[in-house]
């Protein structure tokens, strides 16, 4: 069996192969049973709270499962709060070929996702990019986007809860050549966008309803709870929804909130991501249309990247 550490598994993991290899397997039969959470030991105050989750897929060549463990309490001993790994075995066999890292993958897929949403969905003459978020998912959606959208000619940088990580990114990528430009004043900076990605833990909207101009993209990749907004639901009423998944119906906090407000409902939401990829022809957008863009995770983009992290050379 194989053993890919975080730095061997972002080399085979480089975007303009991840993302095509999205696309096509995304377009495939498989199975993808719904995640399980586990409640582990609460016997201390350092162990409350801790959850495995067992994220499972397979086709016919090939099986995997992400095992990630959560364990808030590891704050006191200065350790992160979660770790992950990826087994990948051959679909026919059982036999386990694979052992990657969990972090790498997932953070990897989930920009590529994003950026596979707005390949089918933004606009192709998009020439700004506004990026809300810096942390560790944040901090890669400019190079997934550069892949699919190679004609973005500004890209902004914001983060209302961390203005310093905002201004640190566009450095960086300003030093790589890129024309970035922190922004503090988001509403002017969400006027200016073609293109937003979102990757924010928000409980609150980072982005409100009445900002966002017609004709715009967005790619919410941040929340993954019931509790998390990163935009106003209300926005959701007057977009073209689309989603990786129909579990972003119940998991992501804006899609729930606005179903159960009734400003949407599940008919409304126009396509899923493998409906997407499964189309021949390129979505045409209509003259002015919003379009939403809602991604999760799921548990057949882990296993399309694992199984990219096997095959490549």
């Amino acid at each position: 069996m194989q053993y890919f550490d975080a730095a061997r598994t972002a080399d085979r993991l480089d975007y303009p192969v991840l993302i095509p290899a999205l696309r096509s397997g995304m377009a495939t039969e498989a199975s993808v049973p719904p995640r399980k959470h586990y409640a582990l030991d609460e016997g201390t105050a350092e162990e409350a709270g801790a959850t495995l989750l067992v994220m499972p897929a397979w086709n016919r060549e090939f099986l995997g499962v992400k095992l990630v463990d959560v364990f808030p309490g590891n704050a006191a001993r200065n350790l992160p709060a979660l770790s992950s790994a990826y087994v990948l075995a051959d679909g026919r066999t059982g036999e386990h070929l694979a052992l990657i890292d969990g972090g790498e993958l997932t953070r990897r897929r989930t920009v590529a996702t994003a950026a596979l949403g707005a390949a089918l969905l933004s606009p192709e003459d998009a020439r700004t990019h506004l990026i809300v978020g810096t942390g560790h998912i944040g901090g890669a959606v400019y190079d997934a986007y550069a892949a699919v959208r190679p004609h973005l000619s500004t890209t902004l940088v914001a983060d209302p809860h961390n203005p310093a990580g905002a201004r640190a990114l566009a450095a960086d990528l300003v030093r790589r050549g890129v024309n970035a430009s922190p922004v503090e004043d988001l509403p002017s900076a969400v006027g200016r966008a073609d293109l937003i990605t979102t990757a924010t833990l928000a409980r609150e909207p980072v982005l409100r309803d009445e900002w966002i101009t017609p004709g715009t993209h967005l790619d919410l990749i941040g929340s993954f709870r019931p509790e998390m907004h990163e935009v106003d639901p209300s926005l959701l009423g007057r977009a073209t929804v689309f989603v990786d998944h129909p579990v972003a119906l119940t998991e992501a906090g804006e899609i729930a909130t606005a179903l159960a407000r009734g400003v949407l409902t599940e008919e409304d939401v126009a396509a899923t991501l493998p409906e997407l990829c499964a189309r021949t022809t390129p979505r045409p957008r209509e003259e002015g249309e919003i379009t939403v863009f809602k991604t999760v995770g799921t548990g057949l983009t882990d296993l399309v990247a694992a199984v990219t992290v096997y095959t490549s050379t």
